[in-house]
């Protein structure tokens, strides 16, 4: 839409491609990974829900990170998958921008979740003894809305700063979802304000948590070295194995996107990095978490051979 007095109304999303045999490629991995997301974040939430011995503030974490990768995936792939099948790349002002809103939130939330679990395995490992009286059912519950809260607010301010941009020499998004960087190059304003509120609150959340985070396991690493015998160093690693994998995949992936400048821009690498972070880490994370982690296992292996599962469903949750 041309016109400095005409305002966007919806937007244009290019997509990945063009071909329509890799379409179809992309359609059947897309869909295969939803469904991996879904059943392994989803799966995850259900068993920490329903397993006692998972009752525990490290689970309790887990499944909120859960819930921020499913809700994560799900306000990208869906559209995604629908544009392959009909065609379709319209997508009004208002879904944009909600697209982007939840989007935002759950990569903000992530960080400080991750930063409240690191935390969490400070007290574990540092301050075992004092650990249930510190962290407590209230404690846990304020520091998950507190990751949430963050999310909501950081968001709030750049959607407002993003939006109310005039939109005015084109609607075309070369994106397959509505992001920033796109978002920005298609406004016939001044910019530099909006970017710098991104920087400001996208950097923050990311400077925070990764030191919340170096500190954390800076006290974790002197405790474990420490600690006498292989065995029991080998098994405090273990605890963090999970969470680091974790913590590198998406604060790496995230910063590589957000906090390049302009100059450096790339729409395909940014297309084929929106693509891991979006899809592949909410598909991934249950996945990290889950493989090595001996409690997951046998909380598996009970609910599989129990005849009544719906016994468990009566548990109280953490």
């Amino acid at each position: 839409m041309v016109g400095n007095s005409t305002r966007v109304t919806e937007f244009i999303l290019l997509g990945l491609t063009d071909c329509l045999q890799l379409q179809i490629t992309l359609f059947i991995v897309f869909l295969l990974i939803y469904l991996l997301t879904v059943a392994g974040n989803l799966g995850m939430i259900m068993l920490i829900r329903v397993d006692p011995c998972l009752h525990s503030p490290m689970y309790y974490f887990l499944s909120s990170l859960s819930l921020v990768d499913f809700c994560y995936s799900s306000a990208v792939i869906p559209k995604t998958l629908t544009t392959f099948l009909t065609g379709r790349k319209e997508i009004s002002f208002t879904g944009c921008a909600a697209q982007l809103y939840v989007c935002g939130v759950c990569a903000i939330s992530e960080c400080y979740l991750l930063a409240v679990m690191a935390y969490d395995r400070y007290i574990a490992i540092c301050n075992p003894l004092l650990y249930t009286a510190i962290m407590t059912k209230s404690i846990c519950a304020q520091l998950v809305m507190g990751s949430y809260i963050m999310g909501i607010v950081s968001m709030s301010v750049i959607i407002v700063s993003v939006f109310s941009l005039p939109f005015c020499s084109s609607n075309v998004i070369d994106h397959f979802l509505c992001d920033i960087p796109p978002l920005l190059l298609l406004s016939c304003s001044d910019t530099h304000s909006s970017e710098i509120i991104l920087i400001v609150l996208a950097g923050f959340a990311d400077i925070s948590t990764i030191l919340a985070i170096f500190i954390s396991y800076s006290y974790i690493t002197s405790a474990i070295l420490r600690i006498r015998s292989a065995e029991g160093k080998r098994k405090a690693f273990s605890t963090c194995a999970s969470h680091l994998t974790a913590v590198i995949i998406f604060y790496g992936t995230l910063s590589f996107v957000y906090l390049r400048p302009s100059s450096s821009y790339s729409l395909n690498i940014n297309k084929v990095a929106t693509v891991f972070y979006t899809m592949m880490i909410p598909m991934l994370n249950p996945l990290i978490y889950s493989l090595r982690n001996k409690e997951v296992k046998d909380a598996l292996r009970k609910i599989t051979d129990r005849k009544d599962i719906f016994f468990f469903l009566r548990v109280k949750f953490f």
